[in-house]
């Protein structure tokens, strides 16, 4: 089995006290490739200076809909800076997040949102989308950039929004979710969805699967996603495994 996480964050602080153990043991694994994506400028210049590290690892840069209160257009820039990093494969984490009654105003996100496929667009690279709580907007603003491309992240729409990603060319990506017991909606999306548009992730250091829930996550529970959606396809873990991983490499170009 070879494996590809296409979303995990190792520029968290929760990697900080042995980040170079998980890593090392991710290939004995079975884990072949890791996309980090990055949550504002600070943490997406970490993403790719570990990109830089580690042969298997790529990069995202991008503002969370979380993080991007301090958001300014100038800091494009940025972006557009480290986009040009050869190992840096998508613009994200971008999106909305309507769920933390605490989070930036949401005209504020969407503008964010709407610059970044703006620059992803610009700089021909795919997008990983976040969304929480939003799925209409996300929605109507992906079909704004109708030249971009992307992945909607952790996917926790319906079977007709994963429908209409699908005829819009985009990926849909399932986290540890998808073994949860209640995860219904993932379970109707994914059995939806044709198997050359699924990914696999794991949004480490968060989502873990069963039966690791509530323990930090890591890249090598991908498998366990992975074997789920196999049984939900009729497929082997084997081939889900290999149908996953060369469409994560189709999609970010690696």
């Amino acid at each position: 089995m070879v494996l590809f996480d296409t979303h995990a964050h190792y520029d968290s602080r929760q990697f900080d006290p042995d980040r170079e153990e998980v890593l090392s043991s991710l290939a004995d694994q079975e884990v072949a490739l890791v996309v980090n994506p990055g949550c504002d400028p600070a943490s997406s210049q970490k993403a790719v200076e570990l990109a830089r590290a580690w042969p298997f690892l790529y990069a995202a840069v991008g503002w969370h809909p979380e993080d991007c209160a301090p958001y300014a257009p100038e800091s494009l820039d940025e972006l557009r800076a480290l986009a040009r990093e050869p190992k840096v494969v998508a613009i994200g984490e971008i999106g909305l997040d309507y769920y933390w009654k605490e989070n930036p105003p949401r005209e504020l996100q969407q503008r964010v949102f709407r610059d970044q496929l703006a620059l992803a667009e610009e700089l021909n690279l795919p997008v990983i989308v976040h969304d929480r709580d939003a799925h209409g907007d996300c929605l109507s603003i992906v079909k704004e950039f109708p030249r971009v491309r992307g992945v909607f992240h952790c996917y926790s729409g319906s079977v007709e929004m994963a429908r209409e990603l699908v005829e819009l060319g985009w990926m849909i990506s399932f986290t540890g979710v998808l073994t949860y017991p209640n995860a219904r909606k993932a379970v109707e999306a994914v059995q939806a969805i044709p198997p050359d548009r699924l990914m696999v992730e794991t949004d480490s250091p968060y989502m873990s699967p069963v039966p690791f829930r509530g323990k930090r996550c890591h890249s090598g529970l991908v498998r366990y996603t992975c074997e789920r959606m196999a049984e939900l396809k009729g497929l082997s873990p084997e081939e889900m495994a290999r149908i996953t991983y060369e469409n994560g490499r189709r999609f970010f170009r690696i």
